[in-house]
C-alpha cells in the first residue's frame, strides 16, 4: 500500500521517460531553482568547532551556533527555528523548540543551542514573523512528529544525492567531448567513486554529444553505495531507502533509467504540503553546506500572505556517526609514493568526492622508527585519493589518533621496495581508520623486454616490459642510438599490463610504440622513474616492417618448397623438420625458391623459421599438401616423317627428337594411374607446351600403371618449338609433378638436292627451304672443311664443301649444335651443265 500511494504521488507529479521529462520545467515541482535565505551554521563539540559542511551527525551537548545570513535590505521579519524531535511517537518538550528573531539585535550576531539529551532529529524552519507564529508552528510539528521527521530524513538523503550528481556533473562538463575514450573513462571514474551508474545510451551516441546527453535531463541512476545509505539509516527508519529503490523501477519513472534523488524529492514534497493549513503553507529546501553556510534551494516562491510560507531546512540527525567504509578498488594497482600526482584508488564512500564530511586525511605510513603522516585529499576526477597540498594540511584535533593505527602486516624500513600506508582521518568530529595500502616506495630495477621484442619501423609494436616495481615509472622513451642523424626520441604509451580475466599482472608493463616515422637500426627503451634524472635503458633494434612471411609452400616429400611474402630478398635459409632450404635461381622479393639436401614431409600448418639478413629469425607456417604425382619414363621413340621430293635429314643423336616426326613413349605410375591425370609435355621454360590425357585419346593405357603416349610435335608446338622436352604428371587440380627429361627437339631444313660440279675444283650446292637451321655443312666428321651459315639466311641454295667421300654432307643443326647430322647424296658426283649461283 505504501508503495502503491508513492507510485501514485511521483505519476501525479512527474513522468520520468528514458531520462527527459515530459512536462515543462514551468510546471515541474521539483526543480529547486529559486535561491533561500542562506543560514550559518558551525557546531562545537568538546573544544573543536566545525562548520556545518563538516558535520555528517551531531550528538546530545553539541553546541550549535546559528545565524541568519539575511541581506542589510531584508524588510520582512523572518522568524528561525531549531527544533528538536525524538520519534515518531514521542511528542518532543516544548523547550526543545528555539524561536530566533532574526531581526532583533540580540540575534542577529548568532544564537548558540545545545543538543538536548535524548534528541533524534534536528530541524529548523524559517516563517514570516505573524502574531502567534512560534507557538502555531511548535504546535504543528509536535502534533504530528513523524511527519516532520519522515521530511527531514528524506531532505537529508536528497541533499546528499544531490551532491553526488552535481559534482558528476561539474565534472564532466569539463571534459574534453571530442574523445569517446577521455569522455568513457571519466564518466567511469567519476562513476565508481560516486556510486553513480550514468545512462549507458549516451556512449552509443556521436561523440561530439555524449557529454551533453550525460550532463542534460535528469541526472544519472543512483546506486546503493552501502554508506550514502547507511547514513540516511542513521538518520530514519529507512523509508527514504525503500522509497528510492520503489521509484525508480516503476514504469511511469521510466524503470530505473532516472535519478533516484527525484522520487526522494518529491515525496518529501507530498509531505511537508499535507501539513497546508489556513495560515501556512510547508516548502521543503535542499541544503547545499558550503563550510559554515547552508546554501537553501527552494522549488516555490515564499509568500508573505496566507497561507504563508514555511522553509522546512533539514539538519544532521543526533545519532552515533556512520564512519565511511572505504575500501581499496583494485588491490592488485600499486600507487608510488614518490609520485607527487599519485592517486589511490579508494571507493566505498561517495560522500567522501561529494561533500567536505572527510576532513583532515592522511596516508599513515607504517614505517619503524619515525612514522609519516602524507596529508590526503578527496578528487573524484581522479577516481581517488591524492596527495594535498602541505599548506592544506591542518594539525589533527586528536593527537593521538595516529597511536591508535593498527596497520595490517609488519612495520617496513625506509629502503623496502614497498611499504604499506594506513589511511586514516576525520568523520566530521569522530576519527576512522581506513584501509591499509601497499606501496611502492624506491624505484625498480632489472628491466628486460619478455616475448617477442622485435620492433618493425614504420608500424606500431607492442611490447612486454618487466621489472623489480613498476608502479613508479613515470615516462617511457624510445631513443635512438648514439650518433643517429636527425634522429628524435619517439614517446612510449605504457600501461599495467592484464593476464587472464583482465587481471593486472605484477611488476609488468604492456608498451605501445608507435615507429610509423622511425627508420631501422639500433635503438633502447628509456625508462625514467620518478624523482630520478637519469634513465635505465633496454637496447632494442627496430627492424624493416616491409619484410613479411606469408607461408612456405610444398608438397610432403619435396626436397624443394615456395615462401611467398614481401621484401623476401632478406631470406638466407628456413629450416624445416631438420632441413636447411636456401634460395635458388629465379627467387624476386614476392616469390623465394628454396631447395635442400633431401625431401621433407612436414605437417600442414607445422611451422619453420626463416633467418633473414638482419639476424631476425621469424617463424612462418607450412601450407603443405600431398606427395606430387609422380611416374617412370619407359622409353621413348622418335621416328621422323619424311616429305617426298626431300632427302632426308638423319639425325644421329640418342635422344633428339626431330620437330618434323611422331614421338612416341611410354611411363609407369607407382599407383595406379588416374584416369583424370594428365601429362605435359613442355619445352625448356614451358615456352611450348601441351597436354596428353586419356580423353584427348593421346594417351592410351596399357594397364592400370603402364600408359603409352604419342604426340606429333609439329602439330602441338608449331614450327618454332626448339630445344631441351620435357613431361609430367598434372593432377586434376592442378598439382605438378617432377620434370622428366625426353630429348631435345630439334627442326631441320628441307633440303630438295645437293648439286656438286666435277672440274679441277670442285664445288657442291645444296637447295631447299629452312636452310637458316643449319649452324654448320661439313664435307667429313671432324668438319675440316666446312662453311658456316650465315644467322639469318633466307636463301634456297647454298654453296657447301664437297664431301670428303664424295656421298655424305655432314651438318650441325643450330637447334642441337652437339649432334651431328647426315645428308646422303642422291648419286655421285658429276659435272653440272652450268655452275650454279652460290648463296652467301
Amino acid at each position: 500500500m505504501k508503495r502503491a500511494i508513492r507510485v501514485a504521488c511521483l505519476t501525479a507529479g512527474l513522468m520520468v521517460l528514458g531520462g527527459v521529462f515530459t512536462r515543462s520545467w514551468a510546471d515541474d515541482p521539483v526543480k529547486f531553482d529559486l535561491a533561500g535565505p542562506k543560514v550559518d551554521v558551525h557546531v562545537q563539540r568538546g573544544g573543536v568547532t566545525l562548520p556545518i559542511a563538516q558535520v555528517p551527525n551531531l550528538q546530545a551537548g553539541d553546541k550549535l551556533f546559528v545565524k541568519a545570513d539575511l541581506p542589510s535590505t531584508q524588510s520582512n521579519h523572518l522568524l528561525l527555528i531549531v527544533a528538536f524531535l525524538r520519534g515518531t511517537t514521542n511528542e518532543p518538550p516544548e523547550d526543545w523548540f528555539h524561536e530566533i528573531d532574526t531581526w532583533d539585535k540580540k540575534t542577529r550576531e548568532g544564537t548558540t543551542i545545545v543538543v538536548p539529551e535524548g534528541a533524534e532529529q534536528a530541524l529548523m524552519f524559517i516563517a514570516p514573523e505573524t502574531g502567534g507564529d512560534f507557538k502555531t508552528l511548535r504546535g504543528a510539528v509536535r502534533g504530528r512528529p513523524g511527519l516532520f521527521i519522515r521530511a527531514d530524513a528524506e531532505l537529508n538523503e536528497a541533499s546528499f544525492e544531490q551532491q553526488r550528481v552535481q559534482r558528476y556533473l561539474d565534472a564532466m562538463k569539463k571534459v574534453d567531448s571530442k574523445d569517446a575514450k577521455v569522455i568513457s573513462d571519466q564518466s567511469s571514474k567519476l562513476a565508481t567513486t560516486l556510486g553513480l551508474k550514468p545512462n549507458p545510451d549516451c556512449f552509443k551516441q556521436p561523440v561530439s554529444q555524449q557529454v551533453t546527453c550525460l550532463t542534460q535531463g535528469t541526472a544519472p541512476l543512483l546506486l546503493n553505495d552501502g554508506h550514502s545509505m547507511g547514513v540516511t539509516e542513521t538518520i530514519s527508519s529507512g523509508t527514504a531507502q525503500d522509497l528510492a529503490a520503489n521509484a525508480s523501477y516503476t514504469p511511469q519513472a521510466g524503470a530505473g533509467l532516472y535519478s533516484a534523488y527525484v522520487g526522494v524529492v518529491m515525496d518529501a514534497i507530498h509531505i511537508v504540503s499535507s501539513l497546508r493549513t489556513a495560515q501556512y503553507q510547508y516548502i521543503p529546501a535542499l541544503a547545499t553546506p558550503d563550510g559554515t553556510a547552508l546554501n537553501l534551494k527552494l522549488n516555490a516562491p515564499v509568500s508573505f500572505i496566507n497561507p504563508k510560507s514555511v522553509v522546512v531546512i533539514a539538519l544532521p540527525a543526533v545519532q552515533a556517526a556512520k564512519l565511511p567504509p572505504l575500501k581499496v578498488t583494485n588491490a592488485d594497482v600499486m600507487p608510488c609514493l614518490k609520485n607527487p600526482k599519485m592517486v589511490m584508488q579508494i571507493e566505498g564512500a561517495p560522500l567522501v568526492y561529494s561533500t567536505a564530511l572527510a576532513r583532515d586525511l592522511v596516508l599513515h605510513l607504517n614505517r619503524t622508527g619515525n612514522a609519516t603522516d602524507l596529508p590526503l585529499q578527496a578528487d573524484a576526477e581522479q577516481g581517488g585519493l591524492v596527495f594535498a597540498a602541505p599548506s592544506t594540511r591542518k594539525q589533527l584535533d586528536d593527537t593521538s589518533a595516529n597511536d591508535a593505527i593498527k596497520p595490517e602486516g609488519k612495520l617496513g624500513s625506509d629502503t623496502d621496495l614497498t611499504i604499506t600506508g594506513t589511511i586514516t582521518g576525520f568523520w566530521g568530529f569522530d576519527h576512522f581508520q581506513g584501509p591499509t595500502v601497499t606501496l611502492q616506495q624506491v624505484n625498480g630495477k632489472d628491466w628486460k623486454v619478455v616475448g617477442n621484442p622485435q620492433l618493425m619501423a614504420g608500424q606500431d609494436s607492442k611490447l612486454t616490459l618487466t621489472g623489480n616495481g613498476t608502479a613508479c615509472v613515470e615516462h617511457i622513451a624510445l631513443n635512438p642510438a648514439q650518433g643517429a642523424k636527425d634522429a628524435k626520441d619517439v614517446d612510449v604509451k605504457y600501461e599495467q599490463a592484464k593476464g587472464d580475466g583482465g587481471k593486472p599482472q605484477k611488476n609488468t608493463l604492456a608498451l605501445n610504440v608507435s615507429l610509423k616515422n622511425v627508420e631501422p637500426g639500433g635503438y633502447s627503451l628509456g625508462i625514467k622513474q620518478f624523482g630520478d634524472a637519469n634513465e635505465e635503458r633496454v637496447p632494442l633494434t627496430a627492424y624493416n616492417a616491409e619484410i613479411r612471411l606469408d607461408a612456405i609452400r610444398m608438397h610432403a616429400g619435396d626436397q624443394t618448397a615456395e615462401l611467398t611474402g614481401k621484401g623476401l630478398s632478406s631470406v638466407v635459409s628456413l629450416e624445416l623438420d631438420g632441413q636447411t632450404f636456401t634460395p635458388t635461381a629465379g627467387s624476386n622479393d614476392a616469390t623465394v625458391h628454396l631447395e635442400a639436401k633431401a625431401g621433407v614431409t612436414p605437417k600442414d600448418g607445422e611451422e619453420a623459421k626463416a633467418k633473414l639478413k638482419d639476424g631476425r629469425v621469424l617463424p612462418v607456417k607450412v601450407a603443405a599438401s600431398e606427395a606430387r604425382p609422380g611416374l617412370t619414363l619407359v622409353s621413348m621413340n622418335a621416328t621422323p616423317m619424311q616429305d617426298g621430293g626431300t632427302l632426308p635429314v638423319v639425325l644421329s643423336g640418342k635422344d633428339e627428337i626431330p620437330l618434323h616426326g611422331k614421338l612416341t613413349f611410354v611411363i609407369t605410375t607407382k599407383d595406379a594411374f588416374p584416369p583424370t591425370q594428365k601429362i605435359e609435355v613442355a619445352t625448356d621454360k614451358e615456352s611450348f607446351k601441351t597436354t596428353l590425357s586419356l580423353a584427348e585419346n593421346n594417351l592410351v593405357l596399357q594397364d592400370q600403371h603402364t600408359a603409352i603416349a604419342t604426340l606429333e610435335p609439329l602439330k602441338a608446338f608449331g614450327q618454332s618449338a626448339f630445344g631441351p622436352l620435357a613431361i609430367r604428371p598434372i593432377t586434376a587440380d592442378g598439382t605438378t609433378g617432377d620434370w622428366i627429361r625426353l630429348g631435345v627437339l630439334v627442326r631441320t631444313p628441307e633440303i630438295s638436292d645437293v648439286k656438286c660440279t666435277t672440274a679441277d675444283a670442285p664445288t657442291c650446292t645444296v637447295g631447299g627451304k629452312n636452310l637458316f637451321l643449319v649452324q654448320t655443312f661439313g664435307a667429313g666428321k671432324d668438319f675440316a672443311k666446312a662453311a658456316d651459315v650465315p644467322t639469318g639466311y633466307a636463301q634456297g641454295e647454298f654453296a657447301v664443301p664437297t664431301p670428303s667421300d664424295g656421298a655424305t654432307l655432314y651438318l650441325k643443326l643450330r637447334d642441337d649444335p652437339g649432334a651431328v647430322a647426315t645428308i646422303k647424296l642422291p648419286s655421285p658426283m658429276h659435272a653440272a651443265a652450268a655452275p650454279a649461283s652460290v648463296g652467301r
